[in-house]
């Protein structure tokens, strides 16, 4: 899949990101919300070309930025044929739930005493439902990624806030495959509320407790969806 001139158009709207001082770093972040808007979905193809004219940087430059988001996980350099938005293996999605589990839990279990600063999470709670209202189901898959970042800040850690930002940079990769965002995203909304109720009222043991059901069932559901959909595609015969 190859990236197409209307997008690399819109692509260079982002241009006045860049500020005065372009550097690789600030192109790597354009490039990494554009991947997790979907805007270039997984097994796409990225043009050097193309992407340096939009956003008017130079080839060393963007090759710097391609380098950063490979050791992210979001690119895939292959030999004599270009880079591109890496695609998941199953083993990957299983992986990157464990290491979900291990953070977030662990920032919940350590949470102290009430009250805590919950206004990320109400933001976000309040944007999932929103979207849902409007039936914008690529925004409600946002919101809840904003809702798990969110609840990661708590800990107040700016390394386990970058940690989570590239994991879930990296999972929205399995969520462009799906092909019914609806169904992936909607049933967490209400489960998003309450975790935030269970930790407006202080109950931080029956947060977790949600929690971790919650990362389970995400995860047993999103493997069983992505699974088949990686199997129709090693399929030749799979839509015959």
């Amino acid at each position: 899949m190859s990236t197409n001139g209307t997008g690399i158009g819109e692509l260079a709207d982002d241009r006045p990101l860049l500020g005065r001082t372009s550097t690789a770093e600030r192109v790597a972040d354009i490039l990494s919300t554009r991947i997790a808007e979907g805007f270039f979905p997984p097994g796409a193809r990225l043009s050097e070309d193309s992407i340096g004219g939009a956003l008017g940087v130079s080839r060393n430059t963007l090759r710097e930025a391609f380098r950063l988001l490979t050791r992210e996980r979001l690119l895939v350099h292959e030999l004599n044929r270009g880079v591109f938005v890496r695609v998941l293996a199953v083993d990957d999605v299983d992986d990157i739930y464990r290491t979900r589990r291990l953070v977030e839990c662990a920032v919940v279990h350590g949470l102290g005493q009430p009250p805590y600063l919950l206004d990320g999470l109400v933001a976000a709670v309040t944007e999932g439902e929103r979207a849902a209202r409007e039936q914008d189901w690529k925004g409600v898959s946002t919101a809840n990624i904003h809702f798990h970042r969110e609840l990661v800040a708590l800990a107040g850690s700016a390394r386990t806030d970058e940690l989570m930002r590239v994991v879930l940079a990296e999972l929205r990769l399995a969520f462009h495959v799906v092909a019914d965002p609806r169904a992936l995203h909607e049933p967490y909304l209400i489960r998003n509320r309450e975790i935030l109720d269970a930790l407006r009222a202080g109950e931080r043991a029956t947060a977790e407790r949600l929690l971790v059901r919650y990362l389970d069932d995400s995860r047993a559901r999103l493997i069983e969806v992505y699974a088949r959909l990686v199997d129709d595609a090693d399929d030749p015969t799979a839509d015959d």
